[in-house]
């Protein structure tokens, strides 16, 4: 059975880094972030983005990213590491999308055998929400 975990999460760093070519068009950049989640998730998370926007002089609304993120934290009341892989697309006169999935086997510690899908959103006041539907095994199975 699926649980439902909601945290909130600021980003507390972040080093971009343009690549691709200059000039006109899309623009591509990477960048590393540093998170701190609070909530049923409690703990960091350090990813690699990489990003697209769009031409500054077209449609700057319209972006995209990809990322892979180690989490390490506490939840349900189990402590380890997690990696989930998650993208986000923003769209001119759309809603903004994200998904993402734990990535099967990366869970460590008392989170071994993590699975789960996730999903990020701005609530109207600008914080950021994370919120993962997982499932975690029994801790006396062993793996």
């Amino acid at each position: 059975m699926s649980v439902r975990a909601a945290s909130e999460f600021d980003v507390t760093g972040w080093d971009q880094t343009p690549y691709g070519e200059e000039g006109k068009g899309p623009s591509l950049a990477e960048a590393m972030v540093l998170k701190e989640y609070r909530g049923d998730l409690e703990g960091q998370g350090r990813a690699r983005v990489l990003m697209c926007r769009a031409d500054a002089s077209s449609r700057p609304e319209n972006a995209g990213y990809v990322a892979s993120e180690q989490v390490s934290g506490r939840l349900a009341d189990r402590e380890g590491t997690f990696v989930v892989q998650h993208w986000g697309i923003a769209a001119a006169g759309a809603p903004p999308r994200t998904g993402g999935h734990v990535v099967p086997g990366s869970g460590t510690g008392g989170l071994v055998g993590l699975s789960g899908t996730m999903e990020i959103s701005v609530t109207p006041d600008g914080k950021h929400q994370f919120t993962l539907d997982y499932e975690l095994p029994d801790p006396a199975v062993n793996f």
